[in-house]
């Protein structure tokens, strides 16, 4: 199925993190946070401004986000546990490039 979000939402799927610490402790999944990163799947066209002039989202597909807590509405396509999200709940986009 093919899924194309509307207005300034996002498809978002969740990344979960490591289930171990850094000094080797497990991390039983009730104990497991929801994920705040997720991988962008689809974005729709824009918001309108007040103009009615289309304004492109600043998100892409393939951009890796950081989003509140509990923000969006979870879906479920293809029998994957997705995620849509408004731009404005994205925080941020993280980088892997260091900076200089």
């Amino acid at each position: 199925m093919k899924f194309r979000p509307l207005h300034d939402r996002v498809l978002v799927r969740r990344i979960e993190q490591e289930s171990k610490t850094s000094g080797g402790i497990i991390i039983p999944d009730s104990a497991k946070e929801k994920p705040i990163e997720g991988e962008v799947l689809a974005v729709g066209p824009g918001a309108r401004n007040e103009a009615g002039q289309l304004t492109p989202l600043e998100v892409k597909v393939g951009d890796r986000i950081v989003f509140g807590k509990w923000s969006g509405t979870e879906v479920k396509i293809d029998g994957e546990e997705l995620l849509i999200l408004k731009e404005s709940d994205i925080f941020g986009i993280v980088s892997n490039k260091k900076a200089a």
